[in-house]
């Protein structure tokens, strides 16, 4: 880790406060960069245009009792990985070889996009119960790390 490790990573902490997502123990934020410049930046949150959880009043993976790390479609949020992911394409950036920090470790669904977009080092702080990501980073020889401070 370094300064600007730890840089970026406070930066996908403050991008995570602007989630809409219900439940606050699942705010979650990542930014994209790539030779010490911001590319983008993402957080979970309900498709444009689309009520939230949190304009809702309830988590929809709450009310039917969804385990974390399960079952990732049913949720009206889009992941901060996808939407960071999907901000680069929206603004004709590209993230090839980009390093993405998140605050959590990234879903397999969101690993495969992160993978196939070029992104080549993957930051997180927070563990999540998603173990075909780790393979999955493991067996394309994706660079990535649990941050500790």
């Amino acid at each position: 880790m370094d300064k600007w490790d730890k840089r970026f990573m406070e930066m996908a902490h403050l991008v995570a406060t602007w989630s809409s997502c219900y439940q606050d123990n699942r705010q979650i934020g990542a930014v994209i960069v790539k030779n010490k410049r911001v590319l983008t930046t993402g957080y979970n949150g309900a498709p444009s245009g689309y009520l939230s959880c949190r304009e809702r009043g309830e988590c929809l993976r709450r009310v039917k009792n969804i385990p974390s790390g399960t079952m990732q479609e049913f949720c009206y949020a889009i992941h901060a990985e996808q939407n960071a992911i999907v901000q680069a394409a929206k603004l004709g950036v590209s993230v090839e070889g980009a390093t993405i920090y998140c605050t959590h470790q990234p879903c397999v669904i969101c690993t495969k996009l992160i993978v196939n977009s070029g992104i080549t080092r993957i930051v997180y702080k927070e563990p999540y119960p998603d173990d075909l990501a780790l393979i999955i980073m493991k067996g394309v020889g994706i660079d990535w790390l649990q941050y500790a401070e």
